[in-house]
C-alpha cells in the first residue's frame, strides 16, 4: 500500500485531493498546523493528522521520518493573490521557502533509505504573468506579476533543480480550478454564493472588480486527479493542468445567473475600481497536451456545468443553512 503525506489537506483540492487517493487505495497522512487541530475531525475516514508547520524545516523532517511516505504532494499556501500583496513576506515564507525545506527533506530522506520518494508541488499558471501566446505550456517563460506569482515561481524553479539533483519531483501548474468547496474569498464562489442569495432576496447586487479579465476554469476534483497520476505515475517533471478553454469573469457571472433563469445580469452587477488588482494578467489558458498524453488525463465537466454546480450548491445552503 503506497504511503502518501499531503501538506494543505484541509484546502479545497486536499480535500478531494484526499479521497481520491483513499479510493485508490492509499495510505493517507495530512499535515496540519496547530491552530488548525480542530479541523482534523473533517478530514475522511482513514487520513491520520500530524500537526505541523511548515515554516519550520525541523518538523517538516520529523512528520516525514515518522510517515514514511511514499510521496509527498504540497498543496500549502497562501492562496490569494490580493492577499498576497497585502501579505508578501508571509507569501514568500509559506510559497516559497517551505518548498525549500520540503524539498530538502525529500531528497535527504530518499538518499538516506535507498527510497525515492515523489514530491509533487502545486505550482500555479500566475508564475506565466502576462504571457503574450495562448494558450501556454511547460516552456511558457516564467514571468510573474505578483507576489504570489513570484514566490510560486520560485517554488517551481526550486521543484526543477532538486529534479535535477535526482529527486522524483514534479510540478503540476495548476490552471484555476473551482468547485462547492471553494472559500467566498474567491471571486468564482463570490459570484456564485451572491447569486444564489439575490434569488432568495437576501442580496440585492454583486459587487465586483475587472470583469474582462479571463481564466482557463476547471472542475476541482478532476485537478485532484491529475495530481494523483502525477504521484503515482514515476514520471517526475512539470505539467500543465488546465482545460484549454479561457472565460472571462463577466461571463463567469453570466453562466451563474443563466443558472437561475436570470439573462438581465448587468442590472445586478457594480464594478467597484477598488476591487481590481494593481497587476493581473488579462487572459490565462493552458495546454495540457503533456498530462493528456503520458497519463490519458482529461477534463469531466464543461464551463457551464462547473458553474452551475456551484450554484446549486449555494442555492441549497440557502434553502437550509448550516
Amino acid at each position: 500500500m503506497p504511503i502518501a503525506l499531503i501538506t494543505g489537506i484541509t484546502g479545497q483540492t486536499g480535500s478531494y485531493l484526499a479521497e481520491t487517493l483513499l479510493r485508490r487505495g492509499w495510505e493517507l497522512h495530512g499535515l496540519i498546523r496547530a491552530e488548525d487541530a480542530a479541523v482534523a475531525a473533517s478530514l475522511p475516514a482513514g487520513a491520520t493528522p500530524h500537526v505541523g508547520d511548515l515554516s519550520e524545516p525541523e518538523s517538516l523532517r520529523d512528520i516525514v521520518e515518522a510517515v514514511g511516505p511514499d510521496s509527498v504532494i504540497n498543496l500549502a499556501a497562501l492562496s490569494s493573490v490580493a492577499q498576497s500583496w497585502k501579505e508578501p513576506l508571509l507569501t514568500a515564507r509559506i510559497n516559497g521557502l517551505a518548498v525549500a525545506a520540503l524539498l530538502d527533506v525529500v531528497l535527504r530522506r530518499s538518499e538516506l533509505t535507498g527510497k525515492a520518494i515523489s514530491f509533487v508541488q502545486a505550482s500555479s499558471a500566475e508564475i506565466f504573468g502576462s504571457p503574450s501566446i495562448a494558450p501556454q505550456n511547460e516552456s511558457t517563460p516564467v514571468a510573474p506579476l505578483n507576489p504570489y506569482g513570484a514566490a510560486k515561481a520560485y517554488a517551481h524553479h526550486l521543484t526543477a533543480v532538486y529534479r535535477a539533483l535526482g529527486a522524483a519531483a514534479s510540478s503540476c501548474i495548476l490552471y484555476n480550478h473551482e468547485s462547492p468547496r471553494r472559500p467566498e474569498t474567491f471571486v468564482t464562489r463570490k459570484i456564485t454564493a451572491g447569486v444564489a442569495r439575490i434569488e432568495a432576496g437576501l442580496q440585492d447586487r454583486l459587487t465586483l472588480g475587472d470583469l474582462s479579465v479571463r481564466r482557463d476554469w476547471g472542475w476541482a476534483p478532476d485537478y485532484a486527479n491529475a495530481i494523483a497520476e502525477v504521484a503515482a505515475g514515476n514520471q517526475p517533471d512539470n505539467y500543465v493542468i488546465a482545460t484549454g478553454e479561457s472565460h472571462s469573469i463577466a461571463e463567469f457571472v453570466a453562466a451563474a445567473f443563466s443558472a437561475i433563469g436570470v439573462t438581465d445580469w448587468e442590472s445586478y452587477v457594480t464594478v467597484d475600481p477598488a476591487l481590481i488588482r494593481p497587476a493581473d494578467a488579462p487572459d490565462l489558458r493552458g495546454d495540457s497536451s503533456r498530462m493528456r498524453e503520458r497519463f490519458g488525463w482529461k477534463p469531466t465537466k464543461t464551463f457551464e456545468s462547473i458553474v452551475a454546480a456551484m450554484v446549486e450548491h449555494d442555492r441549497g445552503s440557502v434553502r437550509s443553512p448550516a
